[in-house]
């Protein structure tokens, strides 16, 4: 089979190479899956230079998330036949075939395509874990979300759609902006170019954002800081624009506020019984057609590079997706 290798940690990709691999084979309770779709997230491109917390061991195949085709069924799997559709998130899935636990697999709802399944558990497990769990995002609530246009983000204002609140979308690019704005319900835009604080209290009516959902971090992060509502909660998703921002207390007292840290994957493994509620959560969403995730675009596995570079140059609105079939 062919696979996109992670074989040295290197700048520009320099270590990354599609090869050919022996197809794997599935042992007891293990599924073999013809790999129909498999999306990019930052953390792919971070892995390839050793940047991200999780670090596999070198060479490793990249990504995380999946869609496809049961192809083989190993001994003792009754739950899952051939030819069954199905998606995961998992490890090493940039590739023809990956072998999984048969456990890990879920049942592709019959509303999204392949493409929208393998780009739906991590971003949408994200804005779950943050905005329920760890926000408690009310209906009516203003909710503040930067970085719109990517994946983890676009989840975000999708999901709270479904919980009522009053949505910001926010982003540096206008374009984008009018992407989201016609394809979702949302209550306002904010360009963060040149500042936002003043256009959210404007939106607010001068009272702030109740919650704000941050991936980007830096100076996005420190403006935020300025535009929260007293008794609001700001959510630290990640650090997209490279910069780990400091917060002096006296800010979070004076306005009240709290700061939260979301990694829904380490809030599942530490609760595990909450963890597959999340899980089960997300999957009904799709499966009753409440939410709508994006695919921006979808490249054959010999032009990864130019996946890549979509994230990378901040180009998508919603999910860059992998074929690993084409």
């Amino acid at each position: 089979m062919r696979a996109l290798v992670v074989g040295e940690l290197r700048p520009d990709y320099a270590g990354v190479h599609v090869r050919d691999l022996p197809t794997p084979e599935p042992g007891p309770g293990e599924v073999r899956v013809k790999v129909l779709a498999a999306a990019v997230n930052f953390p792919d491109l971070m892995q390839t230079r050793g940047e991200h917390q999780h670090k596999p061991a070198l060479p490793f195949i990249g990504g995380m998330e999946m869609a496809g085709v049961v192809d083989a069924v190993g001994p003792g799997v009754t739950a899952l036949r051939e030819g069954d559709e199905v998606c995961a998130g998992g490890r090493g899935v940039f590739a023809e075939y990956a072998v999984f636990s048969a456990a890990t697999l879920r049942k592709k709802p019959k509303g999204l395509t392949f493409a929208q399944a393998a780009g739906y558990p991590v971003a949408y497990l994200t804005a779950y874990v943050a905005l329920r769990r760890c926000a408690d995002a009310q209906a009516g609530e203003w909710v503040l979300v930067h970085g719109a246009a990517g994946g983890v983000g676009l989840a975000a204002v999708d999901y709270a759609r479904v919980l009522g609140c009053k949505v910001i979308a926010a982003s540096a690019s206008d374009e984008k902006l009018a992407v989201i704005a016609a394809e979702y319900d949302v209550d306002a835009t904010v360009n963060v170019s040149g500042g936002f604080r003043e256009r959210v209290k404007e939106i607010t009516g001068g009272r702030g954002a109740d919650v704000i959902y941050d991936p980007v971090g830096g100076d996005v992060f420190d403006e935020s800081t300025r535009c929260i509502a007293f008794g609001g909660r700001i959510l630290s998703i990640g650090f997209t624009s490279g910069r780990l921002p400091v917060l002096p207390v006296n800010i979070a007292l004076i306005k009240g506020f709290s700061l939260i840290g979301v990694r829904a994957g380490e809030y599942g493994r530490q609760f595990p019984d909450k963890g597959r509620e999340n899980n089960e959560a997300i999957w009904k969403l799709a499966e009753d057609g409440l939410v709508k995730p994006r695919v921006h675009h979808e490249y054959p596995l010999d032009q990864w590079r130019e996946a890549y570079e979509t994230l990378a140059q901040r180009k998508v609105v919603g999910k860059t997706i992998i074929r690993p079939d084409l």
